[in-house]
């Protein structure tokens, strides 16, 4: 069953981003063609999803919408990640040092925890309000809001590895502690960080979509799915459709990256590999 959840996790990431590298060099339509004579019609053969409001085909937008969502998610995790684990290394490998190493370790844990605290969509909203909203404001804003989780499941990670018996033979063997975090503990706590980035994903694409929402991602006319579901509302009893097809989007999307990201985590993790076997 769980090796299950991985390969239906794998394969709805694996649409999404095929969906968004496809986007880049081919769409059925135009996705910014307004055409007054085909809106609001069904989907048939010519148009597989409908068209919207507009006349615009909404596979096409769909296609694009994976696009900033794949892009956004990306560059997202990658902040988060490039901040927050080599953070939460240091946090963990100073936990048990000296006195000045250790107080550093306090001082990052503690900013960590207020920014934890700090609800991340208002983060969000905040950074859009004062930088404005485009896909680099969105980008940012998710960002940051996800270092938190990878700097305290990453300092939770050095920390059981700092304990074991290859850490004290390479201090023992006089290796300092930057070598010892680039060469025992990043390497060994790599899984566990792979697991959070998955789920991070997930977390990032529906954050954008809900940015987009409220109009403070990506900017008009780039079609994003937060939008599609924004622009969808006037017609949500007589086409409802209009409204499903991004819906839908976002919500396989988001279930494939946590289906992955717990596939992961139990194929990675020792003590779940035989159940998953």
């Amino acid at each position: 069953m769980k090796r299950a959840a991985l390969v239906i996790g794998l394969v709805l990431v694996a649409g999404t981003v095929l969906t968004a590298l496809l986007s880049l060099a081919w769409t059925p339509y135009d996705p910014l063609a307004v055409v007054p004579a085909n809106r609001l019609m069904g989907p048939g053969p010519g148009h597989w999803l409908g068209t919207d409001g507009y006349g615009i085909d909404l596979l096409s937008r769909i296609m694009v919408g994976a696009r900033i969502a794949v892009l956004v998610g990306v560059v997202a995790v990658a902040i988060a990640a490039l901040v927050g684990v080599p953070l939460g290394i240091l946090a963990g490998t100073a936990a048990k040092a000296e006195r000045w190493p250790r107080l550093v370790a306090d001082v990052v844990m503690r900013g960590n925890d207020i920014l934890y605290a700090f609800p991340a969509m208002l983060l969000a909203i905040l950074l859009a309000a004062v930088l404005g909203g485009s896909t680099a404001t969105a980008m940012i804003a998710i960002g940051v809001a996800n270092i938190p989780p990878f700097l305290r499941v990453a300092r939770a990670a050095t920390l059981q590895v700092s304990v074991s018996d290859f850490v004290t033979a390479a201090r023992g063997a006089g290796i300092g502690r930057f070598g010892i975090a680039v060469r025992h503990v990043l390497p060994n706590i790599a899984p566990v960080v792979a697991v959070q980035a998955s789920l991070a994903f997930g977390m990032s694409i529906l954050s954008e979509a809900a940015l987009s929402y409220l109009g403070l991602s990506t900017p008009l006319p780039t079609p994003t799915w937060g939008r599609m579901l924004n622009e969808a509302q006037p017609y949500a009893w007589s086409d409802p459709l209009l409204a499903v097809w991004p819906g839908l989007a976002i919500g396989l999307a988001v279930l494939g990256f946590n289906l992955l990201g717990d596939g992961l985590r139990d194929l990675l993790d020792p003590r779940l590999r035989e159940s998953v076997q």
